[in-house]
């Protein structure tokens, strides 16, 4: 984020670069541990905008309340057997994504 760039302008560049992304695309990144699973009550421009600003106090609590963190091994695997489509935006090197069909599993 610039200086000269509100957080509104940046939400609005975020929401321009979100898109609908299979699973199975997203393996090198997972393996990587770069994939960041952002919980469906949560929005997704929303924790974007946070990590942009390193919001680690805001992060700290939605890792807490199991909001935002890693996608764990059981879940990856059902999407990638269901090759789910994820909502994503990347935040580099993270790639956010978010699960808005309400089959995940925790």
């Amino acid at each position: 984020m610039t200086i000269r760039e509100s957080p509104e302008e940046l939400k609005k560049k975020l929401n321009l670069e979100t898109s609908i992304i299979c699973w199975r695309d997203l393996q090198i990144y997972y393996a990587r541990g770069h994939v960041v699973r952002v919980s469906p009550e949560l929005d997704l421009l929303d924790v974007a905008l946070e990590l942009t600003a390193d919001n680690k106090e805001q992060f700290e609590q939605w890792m807490t309340a199991d909001q935002v963190g890693d996608v764990p091994p059981p879940l990856a695997q059902a999407w990638y057997d269901r090759n789910v489509e994820l909502w994503a935006v990347v935040v580099a090197p993270w790639v956010l994504v978010q699960d808005r069909t309400g089959a995940a599993l925790h």
